[in-house]
């Protein structure tokens, strides 16, 4: 149901359930959350692009498979957990790339706003469908109105119509669209751009982006100076500035 594989040090996690366009139910939840550990652990996977199989990219949850689509939490109701996956907040601090490919609605929507680039195929569509049925959008609603601002987020979660890619551009949800084709070979360009950088600064620095909102001035330059310091003492900090010296490109190796 999910795909995870490596090329060099590109990670591509693939929703592979074509037939039901790709919806989430329990055994996908499994598997999605087990391909973004894995991108999370493994030291050699710098970047990450996230696609689908078939006509979607996901469709959101699976409402006609049996159990909770999101996935198990462990405890009493009072114990439980909010954060068990990536769409709902997992902290991976990794660049991810979201090739849309088709349908992205629901989970698929909630995914996309966490990822740091949306490549979009001219045949995506976006949307929030949850409140046509009469089930609330809870990270969505959290996410989304400071991705793109509080009356484009608000008109997708209160209507639950769907979007085309031109208008997730228009409202920037959507940093490019691409021929259907192109998807794919668009988003590994965007890739081998981003692996062009240093890894763990390239990590430092969306950390510091992730956390620093929610921080006063003072604490948010406090915390970004220290990974400064953490990152500066790195055995790729040493490459770059060799490389620098030596009018060379630099070879990184996550060190």
């Amino acid at each position: 149901m999910v795909r995870y594989e490596r090329d060099g040090h590109v990670a591509i996690i693939t929703y592979h359930r074509p037939d039901k366009l790709n919806v989430i139910d329990r055994q996908m939840r499994t598997e999605l959350n087990a391909a973004f550990a894995a991108f999370r652990d493994d030291e050699d996977a710098w970047v990450a692009i996230v696609t689908g199989a078939g006509r979607a990219f996901c469709a959101g949850a699976d409402i006609r498979s049996a159990g909770d689509p999101a996935g198990e939490f462990p405890g009493t109701f009072w114990e439980k957990p909010t954060v068990n996956s990536f769409e709902s907040g997992w902290e991976i601090y990794k660049p991810v790339i979201a090739a849309v490919n088709g349908y992205c609605l629901g989970y698929g929507l909630t995914l996309v706003s966490w990822c740091d680039f949306v490549i979009a195929s001219e045949q995506a569509v976006f949307g929030y469908p949850e409140v046509r049925i009469g089930i609330p959008t809870i990270v969505g609603a959290i996410r989304l109105p400071q991705r793109i601002g509080w009356q484009y987020a608000m008109e997708l979660l209160l209507t639950g119509e769907q979007i085309t890619a031109e208008r997730a551009k228009e409202i920037g949800l959507v940093g490019w669209i691409v021929p259907h084709s192109s998807l794919l070979s668009a988003a590994r360009g965007l890739a081998e751009r981003l692996l062009a950088a240093a890894p763990l600064a390239a990590r430092a620095t969306k950390e510091v982006a992730r956390r620093a909102p929610d921080m006063s001035a003072v604490d948010a330059i406090r915390f970004g100076e220290t990974m400064r310091l953490v990152a500066n003492a790195t055995q790729d900090a040493a490459e770059g500035r060799a490389a620098a010296l030596e009018r060379r490109p630099p070879v990184w190796r996550g060190r």
